[in-house]
């Protein structure tokens, strides 16, 4: 390690090769405060010195993890103390942004939020939109596929990708920076390294789709007496604003009761029901989309569809509404608890919510799972808290999750990626010729199996 560290300064300098030393106080993650673990941490300020960086450690044969922003939720950036850490911070030029073709050229280590804003800045609007805006990056959101409150609308970030710039385990840079909507010139080359969670690639630049910034927006948080109303309500919320509807959130009661207990959010609605939904619109005529959205409000309780509902009055109680959704230290607070990420048709969500629920009931009678989910795109999110102290805790609470999948044809990752803590369930999800060709894909682009080793396929996984 010696001889690779060496080798580094002299190609990157020193200002780009960092020791424990100099990075011991940082956090594993934004879900970790233990210790961070790595043997270098390199910060390259171009897709060059990523370049040179890779071919090094391949070179060395010292295993590289590349990371973002440090706010993934299945341990896809851990690194270990034997390892080197790659972390793009460094590149987050926004490089380009064309109002005519609606794309934004940028480098990977670019904040989501501050692509967001220099966008706006410009009457454009980029939709991938999520709880870590301030702090992810776009690199970690093209590897993980990121999803968030606008799928239901614009699609994952795959469908938000144009091209990509990737640098190969060995250095080889790939400069696929297409900015076209149209281009079947052979195989689309982005889409390997979208969701592949830097085990085939690390990306250094991106070419991103843009929206016309909507003109209106119409926000409100209802209650809902069943699931079977929830699904109602859906349905006519795409049936009556059709592409307008941009979120459809649902938290199960004793999540919103959890949230909005004293110390944590005033609630926005009576504590006593059993579903609550935000929903929301946008679009580019203020006065008809407004109208719309409130008639069907109107329509909705007049058939019983909702229970009640609140309108914010300003942009501050819009803020307050969405708060009790994505704000949930309440529920993170006793510990352990344990995050879940899965995604299963909308029509058997009750019937599986009940499932996890009584086995953890079953498996420690003070446990609780709390649920909230991106309903309209099959998303849901599950924290399970066992109020009990004991071994094995967190691999009984992942079978309990995780096993009634598979009798809904649902996944084991809607949106955070398999990373090292879901390796041992991706055959719920993919099966084995699917996951052969997985391990073809790494083989063939990773020989020695340097990037990220033991994200996705696991630490079984062999060159």
């Amino acid at each position: 390690m010696e001889k690779l560290e060496s080798a580094l300064r002299q190609s990157l300098g020193d200002d780009r090769v960092y020791t424990p030393e100099q990075f011991g106080k940082r956090a594993t993650s934004y879900w970790d405060s233990s210790p961070y673990q790595a043997r270098l941490l390199l910060q390259p300020r171009s897709t060059a010195e990523v370049s040179r960086a890779l071919a090094l450690c391949l070179e060395h044969r010292v295993e590289v993890v590349t990371q973002g922003g440090l706010t993934g939720c299945a341990r896809g950036a851990d690194s270990r103390a034997d390892q080197v850490a790659i972390s793009l911070q460094r590149m987050r030029t926004i490089e380009e942004i064309d109002p005519i073709a609606c794309t934004v050229t940028v480098q990977a280590g670019a904040v989501l939020q501050e692509v967001q804003e220099a966008v706006a800045a410009q009457g454009l609007y980029f939709p991938l939109d999520l709880g870590a805006r301030g702090s992810c990056t776009i690199g970690g959101n093209v590897a993980t596929n990121a999803g968030g409150t606008n799928v239901i609308r614009h699609g994952m970030m795959r469908e938000l990708v144009l091209g990509l710039e990737v640098v190969l385990a060995d250095g080889t840079i790939i400069p696929a920076m297409n900015s076209m909507l149209k281009n079947n010139a052979g195989y689309d080359l982005k889409h390997l390294f979208i969701g592949s969670e830097g085990t085939l690639g690390v990306v250094t630049r991106a070419v991103l789709r843009l929206r016309p910034a909507p003109c209106s927006r119409d926000t409100a948080m209802v209650a809902v007496q069943g699931f079977g109303d929830i699904c109602q309500l859906l349905s006519m919320a795409q049936s009556r604003l059709d592409a307008r509807l941009s979120a459809f959130e649902v938290m199960w009661g004793d999540y919103y009761r959890t949230v909005t207990e004293p110390g944590w959010h005033r609630p926005p609605l009576d504590r006593d029901y059993p579903f609550y939904a935000i929903v929301e619109s946008r679009g580019v005529d203020p006065g008809p989309d407004h109208s719309s959205f409130m008639n069907l409000l109107e329509e909705l309780l007049g058939t019983g569809v909702i229970a009640d509902a609140v309108i914010p009055k300003s942009e501050s109680e819009r803020e307050s509404l969405w708060a009790v959704r994505e704000d949930f230290d309440a529920v993170t607070a006793r510990q352990p608890t344990y995050l879940y990420d899965v995604s299963l048709p909308i029509r058997h969500m009750a019937q599986y919510v009940e499932r996890v629920q009584s086995a953890v009931r079953a498996s420690w009678p003070g446990g609780t799972c709390l649920v909230f989910g991106h309903i309209g795109d099959g998303n849901l999110h599950l924290f399970v808290t066992p109020g009990a102290v004991g071994e094995g805790q967190h691999e009984l609470s992942d079978r309990h999750v995780y096993t009634p999948l598979g009798d809904y044809g649902g996944s084991v990752s809607a949106e955070h990626g398999i990373g090292r803590e879901k390796t041992p369930w991706l055959s719920v999800s993919r099966s084995p010729a699917e996951v052969e060709l997985m391990r073809l894909l790494k083989r063939s682009l990773d020989p020695h199996n340097t990037l990220n080793p033991g994200v996705v396929l696991g630490d079984g996984f062999g060159a």
